[in-house]
């Protein structure tokens, strides 16, 4: 992957060559130009020779260890670019450092910079040259052509060979596997053509699957055919082996492609054919074949990708996505090939914790327990045998040998800018939950992200985010109502494979404690233990970002490792337990990124204002009250939030921070986020048209004017919260006209009764409404029924908000509502849904809901309801017979306290239920 470091410095080599002009322009000194002309000249120079490495480089890493001497180079041109980019990140520190201070100031560092330049220029003149050489003898051990296949051959084979399952070892496969023969062998006789996808991450056991099921339906067509397809497969190639699959007995070895084609199309007329396409990895491979087939046949094609585009080609309704195995299912194929050579498969007692720690190590992948299992099974059923196997893997980072060669293909398979970001996820401990917006605004802060046309950065961001989950590089853990990823994680052995490539590439390294050397030219540092003193020793001096992943970590043992890393642009302190930044942080003139998020910080000094390129400040949920006057100096800031945690008696979770003065000249900003209401702040606030959040706090009714128009002049603004300086405090919203791109609203803090259809009625333009949180609003049943006029929201939850007695949902409202939260509603006695109401309805929650008794047995009417919470309610019995009749096998599951029923899936299917309080199942007949 050291294309992807690369194609970074290529990037930032553009970036200084874009600011050309503006360092002549500013330049007072003859001297002084001179020595910039040689710098850029140089950069120029570099420009385009590592263009062209990239490109080489591109291709050379699908050779990876099988030729030494390519090996050798690539790490050469590597070392090379990290020796570059240090130069460059010092001449853009320098450049930037030297517009700041007064005349004499600036005069002084101008002079000083002459021999900064020349040295400079002179080491980017030896880089260049050892560049040169190296192009020199790339020409001269020139890759001979088609070199590198075998490697490819190999990922292939170890495929083919995992998918000679036995039958017993087909675990978990039952319900996908119907599904594939209802697909393939329904509407045989209507003479159409489908398309049937598995798809999900190298090793999930898609080829296992759809080779169980081939063998299985073959019979039921006139002609059946398997093809692997070759990564870089030739279109010619391919369709030789279709023919030959197919039993096309025509000498096909010289055929142009038309001929070909012609020759499948009439060799399939009028029959019914089965035609397998194992691990196809781009859509182009269907687009380039798929003129060759008849029309008017009954003719079934399975595809099995990694890739989520190539599923998407299916035919509505006919794509599977494999997930990795549960734990009873993964304990069932561990067994079954773990004990394949033993007669009697009883599991031993004391290879059992064993056994557990081998399974943690493929988490849930079929493949990785294949190999474990298949590697076991050839060993005596004893721990000290076991623990010999348990050992060695442990010494390879837990990275399974036969499913390694497998996944690598998937690493190898994205572009360099996604090979960044990657990597970079590895840098998060394992099972770590990683949220998208922290990881989009790394990759940004990073320089991994690039802006392209009509798409602003972040955009872009969750593009390659969501590649990186349709490739099954990355999985969701959790989704929005609008099916945007919110949280994903990396898979372990995808995870173990990236943190030694990053490593190897020294991209990143994970610090656990160990005292293993580290390289002095590792980028990225994640630590991952309390214990820092042998990093404060080592001495790096290379470091871009610090992300620090535990909860103690000491100040005074951090220090040196930042005084050392003077270039550092990204320092995520996230989750540590520090009182206060070391000093050293503020002379951290390259810092982009800075996070104290849950941090124990409650004071940030003037010295903040020194950051000038700092672009998130992230210090939600610390002890901060206020924030600096320097802030307002830091004019590349365009996140920025800063919230403080509440005593648990309040009635809101955080508090607002106080803005300091000029907070208006960071035009910047598109996020702001937590505000402290002050009449000066709020007029200030209204110059920042670019906000996508603003959250603010403490408003009283001598904040309404101010507020209102500051808001509406913030057309861009998607996220809007405003939370009352006290539960009795009317929110002063009379005035406000909300922008028509808001798609997330809270308020907090009583609505005014007279005021409240005004503003509710004011709401109707806002079509991009998707999410609704009201609390201590004081909604009764006739203001509850103004917010029907909502049509698009997803969510909405009311905490403290609902004072009425009924709650009426009549036929038709909220059509895409997926969760309807309700929480403190004392009065609350009855709901009512009326037939054709809330039809997308997944969660419905009502918690410290006394009064509550009834839903008047309108509630099968949620036909797509999943989750029931009735927290502190008891249903009536002919209530939970409602539920029950929406199938054999209802989605939904009913969970409840103490005195409440509770019901599952499991309990539901056999048409029972658990009384909690009781503790005894009751039969409902």
């Amino acid at each position: 992957m050291a294309e992807a470091v690369v194609g970074l410095l290529i990037s930032k080599l553009g970036e200084t060559l874009a600011k050309e002009a503006a360092a002549y322009g500013a330049s007072l000194l003859c001297s002084e130009a001179s020595a910039l002309k040689g710098i850029f000249g140089e950069i120029r120079r570099a420009t385009g020779c590592l263009e062209i490495m990239q490109a080489f480089l591109q291709d050379s890493e699908k050779f990876r260890g099988t030729n030494k001497t390519n090996d050798v180079f690539v790490k050469r041109i590597r070392g090379l670019a990290f020796r570059m980019e240090d130069v460059i990140d010092e001449f853009k520190y320098k450049l930037e450092d030297a517009k700041h201070g007064g005349f004499a100031a600036k005069m002084k560092k101008r002079v000083q910079h002459v021999k900064v330049w020349r040295r400079l220029a002179q080491e980017l003149c030896d880089i260049n040259t050892d560049l040169e050489d190296a192009a020199r003898q790339r020409e001269h051990f020139a890759l001979p052509e088609g070199f590198g296949g075998g490697g490819e051959r190999h990922a292939a084979s170890t495929n083919d060979t995992a998918c000679f399952a036995r039958e017993e070892d087909l675990v978990g496969i039952k319900d996908n596997a119907g599904k594939l023969k209802g697909w393939l062998l329904g509407g045989l006789e209507e003479r159409k053509s489908k398309i049937i996808a598995v798809w999900g991450m190298g090793g999930a056991g898609k080829t296992t699957l759809v080779k169980h099921v081939y063998k299985i339906v073959r019979e039921d067509f006139d002609i059946s055919a398997w093809v692997t397809v070759s990564k870089s497969y030739q279109v010619k190639d391919l369709l030789k082996k279709i023919a030959g699959g197919l039993g096309i007995s025509v000498d096909v070895s010289n055929m142009e492609t038309g001929s070909l084609g012609e020759v499948i199309n009439n060799h399939l007329q009028c029959k019914s054919y089965i035609l397998v396409l194992d691990d196809v990895w781009q859509q182009k491979v269907w687009i380039d074949i798929m003129d060759v087939f008849p029309n008017d046949c009954s003719g079934r094609f399975v595809f099995t990708s990694r890739n989520f585009e190539v599923a998407s080609m299916a035919t509505s309704g006919c794509a599977v996505k494999l997930a990795p195995l549960g734990d009873n299912n993964s304990w069932k194929l561990f067994c079954n090939l773990a004990f394949r050579n033993v007669g009697d498969k009883k599991f031993p007692s004391e290879l059992h914790k064993l056994a557990v720690e081998f399974l943690k190590m493929c988490d849930g992948l079929p493949l990785a327990i294949a190999c474990i299992g298949r590697l076991l099974s050839c060993k005596p059923p004893t721990l000290s045998e076991w623990k010999k196997v348990y050992e060695e893997l442990e010494l390879q980072s837990s990275v399974i040998h036969g499913a390694d060669s497998i996944l690598k293909v998937s690493l190898e398979d994205v572009s360099y800018e996604l090979k960044n970001c990657l990597l970079h996820c590895a840098m998060f401990p394992e099972d770590y939950e990683i949220k998208r917006r922290r990881l989009i605004r790394h990759w940004i802060t990073a320089g991994f992200i690039k802006e392209r046309k009509n798409r602003t950065l972040e955009e872009v961001a969750e593009g390659f985010l969501n590649e990186l989950v349709n490739r099954s590089l990355l999985q969701v853990t959790i989704r929005n109502e609008f099916g945007r990823v919110v949280c994903c994680r990396m898979h372990d052995i995808i995870r173990h494979l990236a943190l030694n490539k990053a490593e190897e590439e020294c991209f990143g390294k994970v610090y656990e404690g160990s005292t293993t050397s580290s390289k002095d030219s590792i980028r990225r540092l994640s630590i991952q233990s309390d214990d820092i003193s042998p990093l404060s020793q080592s001495g790096a001096t290379h470091l871009r970002a610090i992300y620090a992943f535990t909860n103690d970590i000491g100040i005074d043992l951090l220090r040196p490792l930042l005084v050392s890393s003077s270039l550092l642009s990204t320092l995520d302190l996230q989750g540590t337990q520090i009182k206060m930044l070391p000093n050293e942080v503020f002379s951290l003139f390259n810092l982009r990124f800075l996070g104290i998020r849950m941090t124990r910080i409650e004071i940030l000094p003037e010295a903040i204002g020194r950051l000038q390129n700092l672009e998130v400040l992230d210090a939600l949920g610390t002890g901060l009250t206020s924030l600096p006057k320097s802030m307002a100096k830091l004019k590349k800031l365009r996140f920025l939030y800063a919230c403080t945690m509440v005593s648990e008696d309040t009635f809101h979770d955080y508090g607002g921070v106080k803005m300091p003065r000029g907070i208006g000249n960071l035009t910047g900003l598109q996020a702001l986020q937590n505000v402290k209401a002050c009449l000066e702040t709020l007029c200030e606030v209204a110059t920042l048209t670019e906000l996508r959040t603003f959250a603010v706090s403490d408003v009283t009714s001598e904040h309404s004017s101010n507020l209102c128009s500051a808001i509406m002049k913030m057309s861009h603004l998607v996220h809007l919260q405003i939370c009352a300086s006290n539960e009795n405090e009317a929110l002063p919203l009379n005035t406000l006209h909300l922008p028509g791109t808001l798609s997330k609203l809270g308020l907090t803090g009583q609505l005014e009764k007279k005021q409240v259809p005004q503003i509710l009625s004011s709401w109707s333009h806002l079509s991009n409404l998707t999410r609704l949180h009201l609390v201590s609003s004081k909604i009764d049943e006739e203001l509850f029924s103004r917010l029907l006029v909502l049509h698009g929201l997803c969510f909405l939850s009311l905490i403290k908000a609902y004072d009425g007695m009924n709650l009426y949902f009549p036929r038709s409202s909220f059509p895409r509502l997926a969760y309807l939260v309700i929480w403190d509603a004392p009065e609350l006695s009855q709901v009512e849904i009326e037939e054709g109401a809330l039809q997308s309805l997944g969660t419905l929650q009502f918690r410290r809901c006394p009064n509550l008794w009834g839903f008047h047995n309108c509630i099968h009417y949620l036909t797509a309801l999943e989750y029931l919470e009735c927290a502190g309610q008891i249903l009536r019995t002919a209530e939970i017979r409602n539920l029950c009749k929406k199938g054999e096998q209802p989605k939904f599951v009913l969970i409840a306290e103490a005195n409440v029923f509770i019901l599952s899936n499991a309990w539901l299917h056999m048409g029972q239920i658990f009384h909690h309080k009781a503790s005894c199942l009751l039969s409902l007949g």
